[in-house]
């Protein structure tokens, strides 16, 4: 059974930094392009970046984050991280990880609040 855990989201200022992890178990990680999403209250869950399976992985960047964001993975721990630089309030949601397309059931994902 697979897990997605995903850890790292907290309170932070506008212009402040947050770097997201999520752990996967139980699956053929190195061959699925892996992927960020969040979910704001009142809207719809949506891809925030993603990464190609292989070494230097083509990334995605939705056009909100790029330029401030930075989606990384170590195929050997089977994790996928997200830094979070300049953020601004309109990234204030819970995070998730998941294959890009969704694969997998969600895990809990991780709340990330900017603000002052």
């Amino acid at each position: 059974q697979v897990q997605l855990v995903e850890s790292g989201g907290g309170l932070v200022q506008p212009g402040g930094s947050l770097r997201l992890s999520c752990a996967i178990s139980g699956s053929l990680f190195s061959i699925f392009a892996m992927a960020w999403y969040r979910q704001a209250p009142g809207k719809e869950r949506e891809l925030v970046a993603s990464i190609g399976p292989g070494v230097g992985g083509s990334t995605y960047y939705v056009g909100s984050v790029k330029g401030r964001f930075t989606i990384s993975r170590d195929n050997a721990k089977k994790t996928v991280h997200l830094q979070m630089n300049r953020m601004t309030p309109d990234d204030t949601a819970a995070y998730y990880c998941n294959t890009r397309g969704g694969r997998y059931s969600w895990g809990q994902g991780t709340q990330v609040t900017v603000s002052s």
